[in-house]
């Protein structure tokens, strides 16, 4: 049995127009332009520009996830299951060569409400194959993963050691059953050009946690079973400088799902195709401009089935990626001029926004072993 399993962070998918006032990049910067004497004034108008801007936004994510055709998604940032729903009815459904359903979403711990949401092809199980459950709830106490590191964060051992959750799902298909494992680890921003190693020890929490429901899931048998834990998982240790340069960048958090545990088919692709995310920053640091490409997102494979899928087909859909992206890490020209006419991108998709998101789609094509 061959199923293509995918994960996409679509950044913020929205039924509300910001989290907070001046919480929402893609409206403060029109909104700064504009003077409103009455609160009331200003929020309708920023409503309106919302809802403009989201339909662009999601013609292009619908796109993404339409050419890449997986028959299993797990979706981060997604606000609700009523979006979610909406999202399929209106947009992925309108051009899509599948129909999707079966969709869950379980509100997590992210104080803006950003989830993780689940959906598959309507054809490819029953509902009564379908078994969801959350990890909301764990505490870093019950994960045994609480250590003087998350100490000094002012975390408590009976805090909730996920920052969004770990959504399972678990599906049946007659002989052969697979489980996946959502995840959102905790971001590498905090406001400072040292996020990555401050909140270095929030996401190393987070992958022992997953391990240890990985573990406590399977039983003795964990090796064995088809399982993948996949998602925006924040944490990478060889990153893309300019001309593919590969730079390590040092522990991310989450080793500890690679260190004789799963397996990242990423590593079959050349280096120069490694990258799911792209961000360019001025360092003060270094007193110049940053660029790198970073692996953010994974689909890490059991044992079991990486042992089936020695050399997987996986694939990154870069067409939603907006302008000022290189999609080739190793082009030297990243001139204005040639990223904005060169690139292949879909129709309307902009130098910085709208895109589809600021992450693209990796999807892993995958022969599922009898259990």
């Amino acid at each position: 049995m061959k199923l293509r399993i995918g994960t996409f962070n679509v950044e913020n998918l929205l039924t509300r127009h910001r989290f907070e006032p001046g919480g929402r990049i893609d409206t403060a910067a029109a909104m700064s332009l504009f003077h409103f004497p009455r609160a009331d004034e200003r929020d309708a108008v920023e409503r309106s520009l919302a809802v403009a801007l989201e339909d662009d936004k999601r013609q292009m994510t619908a796109l993404a996830i339409a050419e890449a055709q997986a028959d299993l998604w797990m979706l981060q940032e997604v606000d609700s299951l009523a979006s979610l729903q909406a999202f399929f009815a209106n947009y992925v459904h309108r051009i899509a060569d599948y129909r999707y359903g079966h969709f869950a979403l379980i509100d997590g711990n992210d104080p803006r409400s950003i989830d993780i949401g689940f959906a598959a092809r309507r054809d490819l199980v029953t509902p009564q194959a379908i078994k969801f459950a959350s990890h909301k709830e764990l505490s870093f106490a019950e994960a045994d993963v609480y250590d003087g590191a998350l100490a000094q964060f002012g975390i408590r051992p009976r805090d909730r050691v996920f920052a969004r959750d770990c959504l399972a799902v678990e599906l049946g298909f007659g002989d052969r059953r697979l489980t996946l494992f959502g995840c959102h680890f905790k971001s590498m921003n905090n406001g400072r050009e040292d996020g990555r190693q401050v909140t270095l020890p929030i996401r190393r929490a987070e992958a022992l946690a997953v391990k240890h429901i990985v573990k406590t899931w399977f039983g003795p048998g964990w090796r064995e079973a088809n399982w993948a834990v996949l998602g925006d998982l924040n944490g990478y240790r060889i990153g893309l400088g300019p001309l593919a340069e590969p730079v390590d960048e040092g522990d991310s958090g989450i080793e500890p799902l690679l260190e004789d545990f799963a397996v990242d088919p990423i590593e079959n692709l050349p280096l120069h195709e490694r990258w799911t995310h792209f961000r360019r920053y001025w360092s003060e640091e270094h007193g110049q401009l940053m660029e790198s490409h970073m692996p953010l997102d994974h689909i890490l494979l059991s044992p079991a089935l990486a042992a089936a899928n020695p050399t997987p087909s996986m694939q990154m859909i870069r067409r939603g990626l907006p302008y000022r992206v290189p999609l080739d890490p190793r082009q030297p020209d990243r001139s204005m001029a040639r990223l904005a006419t060169s690139s292949d991108r879909y129709p309307r998709v902009g130098w910085d926004r709208p895109k589809a998101s600021d992450h693209c789609p990796l999807t892993v094509d995958l022969t599922i072993p009898q259990s």
